[in-house]
């Protein structure tokens, strides 16, 4: 069981070559609380989208399978594509 106030500490290298666009994303602030509060909004915003996924996919009918959901992971995964201008 996890105890209230408990922290954790994060000490990190991100290559760009790893994670161009969260390199780029992250870089556009100076060391500090910007990057870190924007690192921590992104991860944030990760876990909300992951569990509308997870909670979607619960609600599949049975008997389902990969390929029946493909469609809606290709949708899912357009929003992660660059804007179209």
């Amino acid at each position: 069981m996890r105890e209230e106030g408990s922290t954790i500490r994060l000490v990190f290298c991100l290559d760009r070559d790893e994670h161009p666009r969260l390199f780029d994303d992250l870089i556009r602030f100076r060391k500090g609380v910007r990057r870190v509060n924007r690192l921590r909004l992104l991860a944030h915003d990760g876990l909300l989208s992951q569990s509308v996924v997870d909670r979607t996919t619960a609600q599949l009918p049975k008997g389902t399978t990969a390929s029946d959901r493909s469609d809606s992971a290709e949708i899912t995964d357009r929003i992660f594509l660059p804007p179209l201008n």
